[in-house]
């Protein structure tokens, strides 16, 4: 009985190691992006005011405390946004034009323009999004950047400028929150 009392422990145990809370999202520690296994870098919880939006997760082939090196490196990505407040896509929309214009000059603006217009228009295309809802940005290299929501492919944006570009929402120099930043990087 002690053997089959100290087995069953090991295998809860053993569940519970691959698997990340963060508030009450369950942030799984691993995700394939186009045929590439990617490892989660970190995670953490946008707040607006006082109210918690999404938990947002960053998913890299290798692990990095440093913006600069995720913003150089050419390999497959995913960002992944867990919903836990609900708003409609207009909001959403003005969210990431604000986030994208902080971090960029006018004339970086005017490179990446099109794309944006692209990823703008995909998620015009939802009318919102609702608490529970899961958002990725997955970057597969020479592809480009997919929008996936709830599991559904929205649409794609070529060209690794537009995937740094909407790195830099939460990375950049002008983050969308710097704990949350930091917490994306793994730095504690």
């Amino acid at each position: 009985m002690n053997k089959l009392l100290v087995l069953f422990c090991g295998l809860l145990l053993s569940l519970n190691a691959h698997a990340r809370f963060v508030g009450d999202v369950n942030v799984p520690d691993t995700a394939q992006v186009g045929g590439a296994s990617l490892q989660l870098n970190g995670a953490g919880t946008r707040v607006r005011v006082i109210i918690d939006v999404y938990v947002a997760a960053l998913y890299l082939g290798k692990t990095t405390n440093s913006a600069d090196v995720v913003f150089a490196d050419a390999g497959a990505k995913r960002v992944a946004l867990h919903m836990l407040y609900g708003m409609k896509s207009e909001k959403l929309l003005n969210a990431f034009k604000d986030a994208i214009e902080a971090n960029h000059s006018p004339a970086e603006l005017t490179t990446i323009d099109a794309g944006m217009k692209k990823f703008y228009a995909i998620f015009d295309s939802v009318s919102g999004v609702s608490p529970s809802d899961t958002i990725y940005l997955d970057y597969v290299p020479a592809v480009g950047t997919k929008v996936t929501i709830n599991g559904k492919e929205r649409g794609l944006v070529e060209g690794a400028n537009i995937n740094r570009a909407l790195l830099k929402i939460w990375l950049g120099e002008n983050p969308v929150q710097n704990d949350l930043k930091k917490d994306m990087l793994g730095i504690k």
